[in-house]
């Protein structure tokens, strides 16, 4: 995502969730908790449009998202979304896919780790909110459930059919997109779908805590990491080596890299700048 703005401001207030920011730890909070934290058009929106903001802000290093109340996100609002796109032609609803997708191509492409604290339910768009996301962290109430089939459209929605197959297996992603049944705590650790399990309802906590690990990093490095996770998933494996050279060859060049040289000559801990 391009630093570059033009003459908008940055948006002082998100109507349909709530941003913090902490010292480079930007938590975002999905906050209908009345409503198990139901997606709108609205929410879809703020977060494509958030995760643009931050990305060209520079300042954010680490993001948490989560969920208020008794669940993560139970995915998109019944009457809200699926009672109105029963009333639009084809170019609205191709229209509000797209936008869909690109929150979740907003959380692979911005340039700083985002971690999903979970808890309770993570279902529908709520799932593949939280499969977009670098880190999962999840307490043992957590359950993950990929329902599409079970209102009647295709299991791979929002990429989910690309994203899931890469993090727990194409046996595994078929069972889960195609039967759409819950997976709870144990099994997802066991099929690699959480990274981390946290004690009960430390979910936020454990991936704040992470979070800020990965902020006080040398975040250019965690940047570029990423977006090679993302870039070398279908290169042969050529193009991915060159990929990488380029890479470590600018990095070289960086304050990181000299720092720390400096750091570990001098045995201190390193300053990362992030640069």
């Amino acid at each position: 995502m391009s630093p570059f703005t033009g003459s908008a401001s940055r948006t002082e207030d998100w109507r349909h969730l709530r941003l913090t920011l902490d010292h480079g730890v930007a938590t975002v909070t999905l906050a209908r908790p009345e409503k198990l934290n139901a997606l709108t058009f609205g929410a879809y929106a703020d977060l494509r449009d958030l995760l643009a903001e931050l990305a060209r802000d520079g300042s954010v290093r680490a993001l948490v998202l989560g969920g208020e109340g008794r669940g993560f996100c139970s995915g998109g609002d019944v009457d809200d979304i699926i009672g109105a796109t029963l009333a639009m032609d084809t170019r609205q609803l191709l229209d509000f896919n797209r936008m869909t997708g690109q929150v979740v191509r907003a959380l692979r492409e911005c340039p700083f780790p985002v971690v999903a604290a979970v808890h309770g339910a993570a279902a529908g768009a709520g799932a593949v909110l939280a499969l977009a996301a670098d880190f999962r962290v999840a307490d043992p109430s957590a359950r993950f459930s990929f329902l599409f089939t079970k209102v009647g459209l295709s299991g791979g929605d929002m990429g989910a059919a690309y994203l899931l197959p890469r993090v727990v297996g194409l046996g595994h992603a078929t069972r889960l997109l195609m039967l759409g049944e819950p997976v709870r705590a144990p099994e997802a650790d066991r099929i690699g779908l959480i990274s981390h399990m946290a004690d009960e309802g430390q979910a936020g906590a454990e991936a704040t805590a992470l979070a800020r690990r990965l902020a006080d990093g040398p975040s250019l490095a965690l940047a570029q990491t990423k977006a090679l996770l993302t870039a070398e998933l279908d290169m042969p494996l050529p193009a991915a080596i060159e990929m990488d050279a380029a890479t470590q060859a600018l990095l070289m060049t960086g304050a990181d890299y000299a720092e720390f040289h400096a750091a570990f000559t001098a045995r201190r801990a390193p300053l990362w700048q992030g640069r």
